[in-house]
C-alpha cells in the first residue's frame, strides 16, 4: 500500500521553503518563457546525476564539479533556447557566470548555485540577455510559481511537466516536488558525478546528507528516466538534481524504514515525470511499454528491450497501428544477445502474437485493435533465464520528422 499522496497541481514550490519563477528573458524567437529559477530559502543538501555523453555541455561540467566540491546549494538557474554545449572555454566561463550573476541577485555564494541549459547546440550564450533574465527571475520568485518555472524550461514540449506528493514517515509528513522537461533527444543514461534534453529539478523538505541523496537519486534514475526513450538519442545536457532543505526536521538515514519509504515515494514521482515525457514525446501518438522476461541475464534483457524500443521499423509500425511482429523479432535478433529463438513468445498486452518463435495464429485484425489504443505493452517471454527489464517508449510519426526537420528553438 502506498504511504504517499499526490498534491493537486504540485511542483517544486509545493515543498515548504522553496520559491521559483519562470520568466521571458528573450532567448527564444517565439517570445515564450525561457528562464526558470528555483531557490531554497535555507542552504540545502543536494545531489545530481548527469548525462554520460562525452560531449557534456558546459552547465553539466559546472554541476558535476559543484556536487563534488560544495556541501550545500541554494539555487538552480535554468534557461531554454540555448544549450551552451560544444562552446569551449567561453561556454564554460558563461555557465560559471550564470551562477555568479544568480548568486549576486540572491545574496549567496556562487558555488551554491547550480545551472542547466537546453536548446540549440554550438551557439554561445548571449550574456546580455542572460544577465537581464536572471535579474527578472530573481525578482519574480514566489512560492506559487513552480508551474511557471516548468513552463519556462520547455523547448519542443507541448505541456509543462510538474508534480508533487507527500509521504508519511515515522516523524511526520515530508513533501517532494519536481519540475521536468524533455520530449525529444530523449534516451537518457544519467550517471553520478564521477562518471532536446532531459532536465529535472526535485525539491524535498526532508533532511538528508549529500551521499545518501546521491545514492537514492541514482538508484531511482536507473528505474525511471534511464528507462525511457523517445528517439534513441542521448542529449549533451541531461541533468537531474535534488535539493533537501531539512525544513520538516525529519532526517533520512542509511538503511532506515523511513528512507525506504521516502525512496519509494521519490521513485513514484520520478516515474510519473518519466511517463509524462514519453506521453509528450515529439509527435508521439502511442505510449509503449516493452517488457522482457526470461532472458539469460538482466543485462541481456536490457539489450533486448532497448533494441525493440529504439527500432525505427517497430516505432513506425506502431504509429500505423500495424501489428507487424516481424519487426520485433528482427530487433530482438540483432540486439547482440545469444538465445534460442524457438523458445520465444511475444504478446501485445495479453494477446499472443508469437509462440515458440513463430506466428501464433491470432487474427491480425484483433491485434490491430490493441495497437489503436493510446497505450499498450509488448511483452516478450524469452523462456531461457531469469533476466528481466522494461523500457517505456513512443512511436515515430510524421510530426516527429517535421518537428526535428524544422527545429531551430
Amino acid at each position: 500500500m502506498n504511504n504517499f499522496a499526490w498534491i493537486e497541481n504540485g511542483s517544486v514550490t509545493s515543498t515548504p521553503g522553496f520559491r521559483a519563477s519562470g520568466i521571458t528573458a528573450g532567448l527564444k524567437k517565439s517570445g515564450n518563457p525561457d528562464m526558470a529559477l528555483v531557490y531554497s530559502e535555507a542552504p540545502a543538501n543536494f545531489a545530481g546525476v548527469f548525462t554520460s555523453c562525452v560531449f557534456a555541455a558546459a552547465p553539466v561540467q559546472v554541476c558535476r564539479r559543484r556536487v563534488r566540491t560544495s556541501s550545500k546549494a541554494s539555487a538552480f538557474i535554468i534557461n531554454s533556447g540555448n544549450a551552451n554545449a560544444c562552446t569551449g572555454a567561453a561556454g564554460l566561463e558563461n555557465a560559471e557566470k550564470m551562477c555568479e550573476l544568480t548568486a549576486a541577485e540572491l545574496g549567496i555564494a556562487g558555488d551554491a548555485v547550480l545551472v542547466a541549459s537546453t536548446g540549440r547546440i554550438g551557439v554561445q550564450m548571449p550574456m546580455d540577455i542572460i544577465s537581464k533574465g536572471i535579474k527578472l527571475a530573481a525578482g519574480a520568485l514566489s512560492a506559487e510559481s513552480g508551474n511557471q518555472a516548468a513552463q519556462a524550461i520547455m523547448t519542443t514540449d507541448t505541456v509543462p511537466k510538474a508534480c508533487a506528493l507527500t509521504v508519511e514517515l515515522s516523524g511526520g509528513k515530508v513533501t517532494i516536488g519536481a519540475i521536468c522537461k524533455g520530449v525529444g533527444m530523449i534516451d537518457p543514461h544519467m550517471v553520478t558525478a564521477p562518471h532536446a534534453t532531459m532536465i529535472c529539478c526535485i525539491t524535498t523538505d526532508a533532511a538528508c546528507d549529500n551521499a545518501l541523496l546521491e545514492k537514492l537519486l541514482a538508484n531511482n534514475a536507473d528505474n525511471s528516466f534511464n528507462r525511457i526513450t523517445v528517439d534513441g538519442d542521448m542529449s549533451t545536457n541531461d541533468t537531474c538534481v535534488i535539493f533537501a532543505n531539512g525544513k520538516s526536521n525529519i532526517t533520512l538515514t542509511e538503511g532506515s524504514d523511513d528512507t525506504a519509504k521516502f525512496q519509494a515515494a521519490l521513485l513514484a514521482l520520478m516515474q510519473n515525470l518519466a511517463r509524462k515525457q514519453v506521453m509528450d514525446g515529439e509527435g508521439a501518438t502511442k505510449f509503449v511499454a516493452i517488457e522482457i522476461d526470461g532472458a539469460p541475464s538482466t543485462a541481456a534483457a536490457r539489450q533486448l528491450a532497448e533494441a525493440v524500443a529504439n527500432s525505427l521499423l517497430c516505432k513506425t509500425a506502431w504509429f500505423g497501428c500495424d501489428p507487424n511482429w516481424g519487426r520485433i523479432v528482427a530487433a530482438l535478433g540483432y540486439a547482440g544477445v545469444e538465445f534460442d529463438p524457438a523458445r520465444v513468445d511475444i504478446y501485445y498486452d495479453d494477446m499472443i502474437v508469437v509462440r515458440q518463435g513463430g506466428d501464433a495464429g491470432t487474427p491480425e485484425a484483433d491485434l490491430a485493435k490493441i495497437l489503436k489504443n493510446r497505450e499498450f505493452t509488448v511483452k516478450v517471454h524469452m523462456n531461457q533465464g531469469a533476466g528481466e527489464y522494461w523500457v517505456w517508449t513512443s512511436d515515430v510519426s510524421y510530426e516527429y520528422v517535421k518537428i526535428n526537420a524544422e527545429y531551430h528553438t
